[in-house]
């Protein structure tokens, strides 16, 4: 913004300059040169009133010679001619004589006006010494253009450096003007995003930039403090009441306990039902204050080997697999790569994953885990051999009870959504052929191990 905001500016002021300056320069240069000429034909005449008294009247020569040394002192040429055009009385240089100055005298003596020609930095006029249309002869004065050359010079130099100290002090204003706007929102620019990604706390500058900048950060300000409260109060809440409820829930299931020792039949099967929906309610719980949990997380990103945590997690749940007659096994050899990713974040991850595909997967199937790259990113497969999920299911299995068929408390998925994507990743599902689901996660990975992705083999979507 601060570059268009400066090149729009100088644009119009150089266009406004050009506009203004260089008309001004050509009507002074075109100024400077009438006076020149004017005073020019003035010391001509001058001179010709001279001559006229002593070529008409027969006066004696003095004046006129008096007016000739005058003009040869303030560096003019000059030359008197009579009606024959013979040379009467001259200065010392003969710029004033020639083939040039000899048009000139025919064209005065038989009563035209000549324009008057420059030839070789000099300007010449002839003036008639009596009257125009009956001279009793003609005077010729040339005079060096290098005056008139070095004021027009110096007209377009002013004109220039005014120009240019104009285009400067443009330049310098546009700059600070357009840091001054556009300063404040960068910083609004970066203070957004970051509430995007997380930063509650995050405030823009309000002291700063144009007042309608200055109340848009305010406004953005009360907005972020109505956002982190809302936030802080659900997430709040939420921990609130789970936590609360653990201990009620765990009294009661301790009396289902001592119940269901001694009931039998009828009585027996309903207090065994209780205790399902008292299992059933307890890892809902357990569920919300996971949520919570993950929600707060502000995580600093860390180096995390994604082939260590996959076999760990894999060791950790193959018991449990095993039990339920369900195979656990990781497909993918390749070189260890590192992911960034908040610390214990991917155990937290692939323990949800891998705990719903071990409730979802019928005995005797399988569980497999596999890894590659996609451009700058890690991805990780957890694929299974269950029933899968409907394309309605799918599109709502990340938000909280979003699959209202799921076995557990339909909070699993949303907590692995909210940890990969808190980091920069994404998740996703998508159908395994024969049915099956697959849970696809990009993760990206750790900057200064960027390079070694090029040695794993690309993996291509399911």
């Amino acid at each position: 913004m601060t570059r268009r905001i400066t090149w729009t500016l100088l644009v119009l002021t150089s266009v406004l300059l050009v506009l203004a300056v260089v008309p001004l320069a050509v009507s002074l240069t075109a100024r400077e040169r009438v006076a020149y000429r004017d005073s020019q034909r003035a010391a001509t005449r001058v001179v010709a009133a001279a001559a006229e008294e002593h070529l008409s009247d027969n006066k004696p020569p003095t004046v006129m010679r008096q007016e000739l040394e005058a003009a040869a002192r303030a560096g003019d040429c000059a030359a008197v001619y009579d009606t024959s055009g013979r040379v009467v009385a001259s200065t010392s240089c003969t710029a004033a004589q020639g083939e040039e100055a000899a048009e000139l005298v025919n064209d005065v003596l038989a009563g035209h006006e000549p324009e008057p020609p420059e030839n070789e930095g000099r300007l010449v006029a002839a003036e008639p010494a009596g009257e125009v249309h009956r001279p009793a002869g003609a005077v010729v004065l040339a005079r060096s253009a290098g005056p008139l050359d070095t004021r027009i010079a110096a007209i377009w130099g002013w004109s220039a450096a005014i120009g240019i100290a104009g285009l400067a002090a443009s330049a310098l204003l546009s700059v600070r003007l357009a840091r001054w706007v556009s300063r404040p929102l960068s910083t609004l620019d970066v203070s957004a995003r970051r509430l995007g990604e997380g930063v509650l706390d995050e405030r823009a500058d309000v002291g700063a930039g144009p007042p309608e900048v200055r109340r848009l950060a305010a406004t953005f300000n009360t907005m972020a403090a109505r956002t982190e409260a809302l936030v802080h109060g659900h997430r709040a809440v939420i921990a609130d009441v789970s936590h609360q409820l653990r201990t009620p829930l765990t009294a009661l299931r301790l009396r289902l306990d001592v119940l269901a020792a001694g009931a039998e039949g009828v009585t027996a099967a309903e207090l065994g039902a209780a205790q399902e929906e008292i299992a059933r309610l307890s890892r809902l719980v357990d569920g919300l204050l996971a949520v919570a949990r993950a929600e707060q997380t502000a995580p600093r990103p860390t180096a995390v080997r994604v082939d260590e945590v996959v076999a760990e997690r894999v060791a950790a749940w193959s018991p449990v697999a095993e039990e339920r007659d369900v195979r656990l096994t990781v497909s993918s050899d390749g070189p260890a790569l590192s992911v960034a990713l908040g610390a214990g974040h991917l155990e937290q991850i692939l323990d949800n994953l891998i705990a719903n595909a071990v409730d979802a997967v019928p005995e005797g199937g399988s569980i497999t885990l596999d890894r590659g790259t996609v451009g700058d990113a890690v991805r990780v497969f957890v694929r299974d051999d269950g029933p899968g999920m409907t394309d309605e299911a799918k599109a709502v299995a990340f938000r909280r009870f979003g699959n209202p068929k799921a076995r557990g408390a339909g909070l699993g998925l949303a907590i692995v959504h909210r940890l990969v994507t808190v980091n920069g990743g994404t998740a996703g599902l998508e159908d395994t052929p024969g049915g099956r689901l697959t849970v696809v996660l990009d993760l990206p990975l750790w900057p200064e191990r960027g390079g070694a992705s090029r040695s794993l083999p690309v993996l291509k979507e399911t």
